[in-house]
């Protein structure tokens, strides 16, 4: 028999708590994923070549942006994974693609930020090759 009570109305929480839950999401996320040390990794190398190639302020926010985009898409991969890994087995036996999927977004995205990179970052290694 299925238990009637009404759900317990969520209570508010201050901005404080929302982003301590928020950061420790984001630790949670990076911890443990290969992944996304291997994102982190060539973000890093992606800053350190628009400090040496001089990027302008817009070539920046795209790249900041194409870095964010990957990193937070690589987090919800991350959160994906541990949802399915909760999952009963008779699901998870099943014709359940939503990892594929979800490995799929992480994957487009890093193949468009390469693509932004080449786009920023080819004329700037030319000219400077060419003089």
């Amino acid at each position: 028999m299925m238990d009637k009570t009404p759900p317990q109305p969520r209570t508010k929480r201050p901005w404080r708590e929302k982003f301590r839950c928020a950061f420790r999401g984001i630790k949670l996320g990076i911890r443990g994923q290969s992944s996304f040390s291997a994102h982190f990794f060539v973000s890093a190398l992606v800053l350190a070549s628009a400090l040496v190639m001089r990027c302008e302020i817009l070539e920046w926010a795209v790249l900041l942006g194409c870095i964010g985009a990957v990193l937070t898409v690589e987090l919800l991969n991350s959160c994906v994974e541990k949802i399915y890994a909760r999952l009963p087995e008779e699901i998870r036996q099943g014709d359940f693609q939503v990892l594929d999927i979800a490995a799929g977004a992480v994957l487009l995205a890093s193949i468009f930020a390469g693509i932004i990179g080449a786009v920023i970052f080819l004329p700037k290694a030319i000219a400077l090759f060419a003089r």
